[in-house]
Order: C-alpha cells, then structure tokens, then sequence
C-alpha cells in the first residue's frame, strides 16, 4: 500500500501512528499552514519524511505539487481531519481514492459543525470513512458507525465520543485498505448538510421570544462546545451574554 498521508489534530497523529505500526510509512505529507496548524510538527516528526516530501496548505492544489506528487504513483491519499477543499486534480491523483474520516453518520451532518447540528437536528450521529468526491462529504462509504446521543450530551461531549469512533472506524477498515480491496457503498441522496456560518445565524437568543422548552435545551445544548464564541447568547447592555449548559442526572450530582 502507498498512500500520502493528509491530517491535522491529534486524532491525525494517533492513527498516523496506526498506520506506520502496521509498517506503511506515508510518501508525502500533507499538513495545514504554520498559522491554522495544531498538529503539523507532531505529524512531521513522525513521519519521518525530508522537507520536500511535506507540503502545507493550499499549496496542495497548486499544479506544480500535483505533478510532483503525481509521480510517486499512490494508492490512496488518506485525509484525516484536513481542513482545506480539495481539487479535483487532485482527487484524482491516488489510484484508487482519496480517502476521509468524518465526524458524522453520513448522509447525515455533512460540512460542518456536525456534532451540533446532530444534536439541534435530531438526526443520527456517529463517524464514516468515506471516499471523496467532487460533491462535499458524499463520496462512496467504506464503513460507519453510530453513536447514541444521550439527553445529556452536549456538543463538546459528542465531539470527544466522535473521536473515539472515528479512530475505531478507521482501525477496522484498515485491513480492507491495505489489500487496496476497501469497501464502497454508495451514500443514500438524502441527509443534511451545513456549512460554518449556519452556526452564527441561530446563536442570538431572543429574550423576548417564546420558545418550547425541548427546542431551547437542545439550542443550548448543541451551542455548548469547547469554543465560548460558538455559544448561543442575549445580549444586554449592548454586550453578549454567553450561555453554557451542563446537564446533571438525578443521583449524579455528585
């Protein structure tokens, strides 16, 4: 199996790690930029590539790094959390895909924000490894799992399961990827999808709105993610007012 490997986050890095245990070691690496990266030195310490086999950014879509990488004649590109569009360039590049973990049980939660709207939705959840395509997130599905969403969860909560899905789903697909025989299924034409500014448009809440109450515990549950600026919020006095939630069970307040 030749494969580049894409990624960024810490997820990234633990199953580059999978990978290279199992004794394929990437031909190239993609990684975000120096000013959007989290993990990009972890990832280049560990692959152990020269410089001229890294390449960050959108500089991955440029024509001259496309023939390059071209040439190194790849099985599979396996993006793992990547934060860029891809070309279709490419896409077409590796012989038999470009590959992507996604946070969400496809065709539901495509785009971003999955584990929120998974939770204001009230639609499945859970983690695909999925092929790209031209289209956002709906590529043929090598293998999903769901996750049950509980009452209590919140989006920072589903967001740590998610990943540890994510992790399990690429381990168990892995034997179908390295014998380049993967699984395709193609992804049913249903589904949602959203893109980053949809968050912004429902965090205002309107103090002097009626709203039922399961619709506000889930706004608020769903807006209660590890970044206070994605909260929903009032304003008052001209400022906002952030609001988090955590939900206790009964017997649990302890």
């Amino acid at each position: 199996m030749k494969y580049i490997f894409a990624g960024d986050r810490e997820i990234s890095v633990n199953i580059l790690s999978f990978i290279i245990s199992k004794g394929y070691k990437p031909l190239a690496l993609f990684v975000p930029s120096d000013a959007q990266q989290s993990h990009a030195n972890e990832l280049i310490k560990l692959s152990g590539l020269s410089r001229d086999k890294i390449f960050k950014g959108k500089e991955v879509n440029y024509d001259e790094i496309v023939q390059n990488i071209n040439s190194l004649n790849v099985d599979y590109i396996i993006g793992i959390h990547f934060p860029y569009i891809i070309s279709n360039k490419l896409l077409n590049v590796p012989k038999i895909g470009f590959l992507n973990l996604h946070p969400a049980y496809l065709p539901f939660n495509k785009g971003w924000h999955t584990p929120s709207w998974a939770i204001i939705d009230g639609t499945p959840y859970g983690a695909t490894l999925h092929f790209m395509s031209e289209k956002l997130d709906a590529g043929d599905i090598i293998l999903q799992e769901e996750i049950v969403v509980s009452s209590t969860d919140t989006a920072n909560s589903l967001y740590a399961k998610v990943l540890k899905k994510e992790y399990e789903v690429f381990v168990k697909a892995f034997d179908g990827i390295r014998s380049l025989k993967p699984t395709r299924i193609e992804q049913l034409s249903e589904g949602t999808s959203h893109v980053r500014k949809d968050l912004e448009s429902i965090q205002e809440i309107n103090v002097d709105k009626n709203y039922k109450g399961k619709d506000i515990i889930n706004l608020l549950r769903g807006l209660t993610t590890n970044n206070i600026k994605e909260s929903a919020y009032f304003v008052e006095n001209g400022k906002k007012q952030y609001i988090q939630i955590n939900i206790i069970p009964e017997n649990d307040e302890k």
